[in-house]
């Protein structure tokens, strides 16, 4: 339910956004959780249940890359290991884009959105029909080169040597998820930097606020006069220094913000 408090927090954000010149908004698993896709964390989240990834997981990636990608290529074998992880990769494999996530595509196409910087990997910003994402935990739907950073669609990527060599420059590839112990790819973090630091507002959207680098981009923005608006259904610990907050889920808020921004023309 959409309460009169809610409604008149929506028009201070509505009027802010659309005064703003360069708008970024910082996505969350929260968004893709209204897709169907369970949280890392918390109550039901994939980590509390079977545990957190080993720290070393990109290390042990690098030496020996071969073992990553043959038990990346049967998936049947790490089903059988952790029903639970079956569960959680079949829920990402089903998910579709959800109300919050048409109305940033619809906010893009008004002009008034430059950049999405997601946590997220399932890739549905993509799939929704945003153009400008950075995707600083990376995009489960590519693989890419650890050496020149291309990209390539997994269903477009024939694999021939395990582990594959990048066609273009023959350097060493892995899923485009970035893991544990491993460095955000510089074209990224440097994309979500350049966008944090130039953004005049931002929409903080279903994220916790605790996994960074990502969590200082609010506060940082904040820091450079920035608008900060966060949807999000609790308080988190970017709460403290956002400008409005707007309690509840993204995909019943953000249509109407978007809805009101384009009333305001």
């Amino acid at each position: 339910m959409v309460t009169d408090e809610i409604k008149e927090l929506i028009d201070i954000a509505a009027e802010k956004i659309h005064a703003a010149s360069h708008v970024v908004a910082l996505v969350g698993a929260g968004m893709s959780a209204e897709s169907g896709i369970p949280t890392y964390r918390g109550s039901g989240g994939i980590w509390t249940k079977i545990g957190e990834p080993d720290p070393r997981s990109f290390q042990n990636f690098m030496n020996d890359p071969k073992l990553w990608w043959e038990r990346m290529l049967n998936p049947g074998l790490v089903n059988e290991e952790s029903p639970e992880r079956a569960k959680f990769t079949k829920a990402l494999a089903e998910a579709k884009p959800n109300p919050g996530h048409f109305a940033l595509v619809k906010l893009e196409k008004m002009g008034k959105l430059d950049t999405i910087i997601t946590q997220n990997v399932d890739g549905l910003h993509r799939i929704a029909g945003n153009n400008n994402v950075a995707e600083i935990h990376g995009n489960r739907n590519y693989y890419r080169c650890l050496d020149c950073s291309s990209r390539f669609l997994r269903d477009e990527f024939t694999i021939v040597d395990i582990p594959p060599k990048c066609p273009n420059c023959q350097g060493m590839i892995k899923g485009d998820g970035v893991m544990f112990g491993e460095p955000i790819p510089t074209d990224v973090l440097t994309k979500c930097i350049s966008a944090t630091q130039n953004c005049d507002a931002m929409l903080v959207l279903g994220t916790s606020g605790t996994v960074y680098p990502a969590a200082s981009f609010p506060t940082e923005a904040y820091m450079n006069g920035a608008y900060i608006v966060e949807i999000n259904p609790e308080r988190t610990p970017i709460s403290d220094i956002v400008t409005t907050q707007i309690a509840g889920a993204t995909g019943d808020i953000l249509p109407l913000l978007v809805e009101k921004i384009q009333e305001l023309g």
